[in-house]
C-alpha cells in the first residue's frame, strides 16, 4: 500500500499527492463498505487501539473499521496496560511491536505519541491528541467533497471557536488541499504557534491561503463551510464555566451564518453541545452533514488503516 509501514500523527507528515489519495481510497472504501464488500485487506492482522481518552466515535469506528478489512483490534486502556503503573512509553512501544501489526493511540500529550512512533517498529496512528486530530480533519476533507465537490481549492472555510487540535488539524489539511481557511478565536485561545508556521509554509506549495482573526463574522463571509468544535475539550472541565464566556462570541449560530455563503454547510466533530458553541437550530438543520461526517470516520480510518498496515 501507498503508505505502508508509516506513522500518520500528523497531516503535516503527509504531502499532497499522499492526501489526495488517502480522500480517494476512503470514498472508494465508502462505497464497498455501503454494499458490505469491504476488501479483507487486513486479514490475519490485529490492531492494538490504546486510549488514555475516553472516546465513543474513534473506539466504534476503529473497531469495526479493523473488523471489515479482516482483521481484529484490541481495546487497551491505561488500566490494561503497565504504561498505568509506570512502565515507560519506550518499553511498551517495542514490547507491542512484537504482538501487533499497527497501533492507534487516543491521548492528552502529543510527545507521547512521537516517543511511541520513535521506538515502535509498526505503525502508530494519532487517534487524537491534546495538539492534533489527523482523522478527524482528514475525514472532514472526505465530507467536503462529498457535500462541495472535489475541487477543494475553490472553497473557502471558516473554522469558528478554541484554537485546539481541530483548528490546528485545519490548517495543516487546508494547506495541503489548496483550500482557503480562515480561523477565527480569540487572541488568548490561538492555534498553536509551530502549527501556524508550518501550516504557512505547505500553503506555499499549493497555493492555499490561511489566516486568524478574532472576529468571527469576518471569518465567515462568504465561506462555504463553517465548522466549530467543544469550548472545553477533555481535560478542560474545570475551565468550562470560564471558557463559556471567553468563548460567547463565537457561537455558530443564525446571525453568524447569515454572513457566510448562501449554499453554506456547517460541520462539528461531536460531541456538540447545543446552546455554546452550536445552537439547536443550526445543528439540526447541518444534521444530515454532521452525521454523514461522523460516518466517515470509519471509511477515512480503514483508508489510513489500509494503506499503512496492508502488504
Amino acid at each position: 500500500m501507498f503508505l505502508k509501514g508509516r506513522d500518520i500523527l500528523s497531516i503535516h507528515d503527509l504531502d499532497a499527492e499522499e492526501v489526495e489519495e488517502l480522500l480517494q481510497f476512503a470514498a472508494e472504501l465508502k462505497i464497498y463498505g455501503r454494499i458490505d464488500a469491504t476488501p479483507d485487506f487486513l486479514k490475519g492482522k490485529t490492531l492494538g487501539m490504546i486510549f488514555e481518552k475516553s472516546s465513543t466515535r474513534t473506539r466504534v469506528s476503529f473497531e469495526v473499521g479493523m473488523y471489515q478489512l479482516g482483521g481484529t483490534a484490541l481495546f487497551l486502556s491505561n488500566r490494561d496496560l503497565q504504561l498505568g503503573r509506570g512502565e515507560p512509553i519506550k518499553d511498551t512501544a517495542r514490547v507491542l511491536s512484537r504482538y501487533l501489526n499497527g497501533i492507534m493511540i487516543r491521548t492528552f500529550g502529543h510527545d507521547r505519541l512521537v516517543e511511541f512512533a520513535k521506538y515502535a517498529r509498526i505503525p502508530i496512528i494519532n487517534g487524537l491528541s491534546d495538539l492534533l486530530h489527523p482523522c478527524q480533519v482528514l475525514t472532514d476533507l472526505l465530507t467536503i467533497r462529498e457535500f462541495k465537490g472535489k475541487h477543494l481549492n475553490n472553497l473557502k472555510m471558516a473554522y469558528v471557536g478554541d484554537g485546539n487540535n481541530m483548528a490546528n488539524s485545519y490548517l495543516y489539511g487546508a494547506a495541503k488541499v489548496g483550500m482557503t481557511l480562515t480561523v477565527a478565536t480569540p487572541k488568548s485561545h490561538k492555534p498553536n504557534a509551530k502549527v501556524i508556521r508550518q501550516s504557512l509554509a505547505d500553503a506555499k506549495l499549493t497555493g492555499a491561503k490561511l489566516s486568524w482573526t478574532e472576529d468571527p463574522i469576518k471569518a465567515v463571509e462568504d465561506a462555504d463551510i463553517v465548522a466549530t468544535d467543544t469550548w472545553a475539550s477533555m481535560g478542560q472541565e474545570d475551565e468550562h464555566e470560564a471558557r463559556k464566556k471567553i468563548f460567547a462570541p463565537y457561537q455558530v449560530n443564525k446571525e453568524l451564518l447569515s454572513h457566510a455563503d448562501k449554499n453554506v454547510i456547517v460541520m462539528h466533530c461531536l460531541p456538540a453541545y447545543r446552546g455554546e458553541e452550536i445552537t439547536e437550530d443550526v445543528f439540526e438543520d447541518n444534521a444530515e452533514i454532521i452525521f454523514e461526517e461522523a460516518e466517515n470516520r470509519l471509511h477515512m480510518q480503514k483508508a489510513i488503516m489500509a494503506a499503512t498496515m496492508a502488504d
